[in-house]
């Protein structure tokens, strides 16, 4: 038997993610006043622009809006590291959190010529215990993805499914399709469909690994169904197991009466220990 001291690699480790997570905060302030002095200028609030200085200023904006972009992956990617991306479960109408996500990316399907389509079911969804800002993120980067992969003409069609056990939702496009040796690797960090050098397609490679790690988070699983040239299918399901649970907690929750209990508030900064207590006092 044969013994390896890993401490040193997992020090070098977290010292690599507590880099990336410092220069990541460092760069997004930055970066967001330069995106939004940016459309400022692009709104004319300067002034009229001539076409040559809204073609170049566009540019600038999307540049840096992809830099914003990748700082939030690896933002995530480092939060789900460490453990600090916590899971705050709550009941929700699923339906209702897809159908308001698709509505939201109709403009960017537009402008990209792509149909894009929503499919639910006739009957009601029972509601299901989800995080609410990470099943959107979910949402987001699969719709994102989607819409990034598929030329104009094309189609993007999300539909979802629920049995008595899970709920099971579905991104299908026709856009380049996935290779058959990548589905596996698809989903692992600064992996994408075109690797190659002269890629047409930009992007960080992040998206899918965070998907995968929080449907993970919530009792799911996340799978692609690809074929070159042809399209992709991305799927995640979630489990109704633990609703039943979760709304007698919530029943149970609302029959207590908090009125009277002494809270202690603790913050270093006097501004956000106000705002508690306006909140908690009724």
């Amino acid at each position: 038997m044969v013994f390896h001291d890993i401490t040193r690699e997992k020090q070098i480790e977290l010292l690599k993610t507590e880099f990336v997570s410092l220069a990541a905060h460092q760069l997004r302030t930055p970066l967001s006043a330069m995106k939004w002095a940016t459309q400022m200028l692009l709104d004319g609030d300067a002034g009229k622009l001539t076409e040559e200085q809204e073609e170049l200023l566009q540019k600038s904006f999307q540049s840096t809006d992809r830099m914003i972009r990748l700082i939030n992956d690896l933002l995530n990617v480092t939060r789900i590291e460490e453990g600090r991306y916590l899971y705050r479960p709550t009941l929700q109408q699923i339906g209702d959190i897809i159908k308001n996500m698709v509505q939201s990316y109709q403009d960017t399907a537009k402008q990209k010529k792509i149909r894009l389509e929503l499919k639910m079911p006739q009957k009601e969804i029972p509601r299901i215990v989800v995080d609410m800002e990470k099943i959107q993120l979910v949402i987001q980067n699969l719709l994102e993805n989607a819409l990034h992969y598929t030329s104009p003409g094309g189609e993007v069609t999300v539909e979802l499914h629920y049995d008595t056990k899970e709920v099971r939702v579905s991104f299908e496009d026709t856009g380049i399709g996935i290779p058959v040796e990548q589905q596996e690797v698809i989903f692992e960090r600064f992996t994408q469909a075109d690797p190659s050098p002269t890629r047409v397609y930009e992007g960080t490679g992040l998206g899918l690994s965070i998907s995968k790690q929080l449907v993970m988070l919530m009792g799911g699983r996340i799978w692609v169904e690809s074929e070159v040239n042809r399209g992709s299918t991305f799927y995640f399901t979630l489990s109704f197991e633990a609703c039943r649970e979760e709304d007698m907690a919530q029943e149970a929750l609302s029959r207590v009466n908090f009125q009277g209990i002494r809270i202690l508030v603790a913050d270093d900064n006097a501004t956000n220990c106000m705002i508690a207590e306006e909140m908690l006092t009724v």
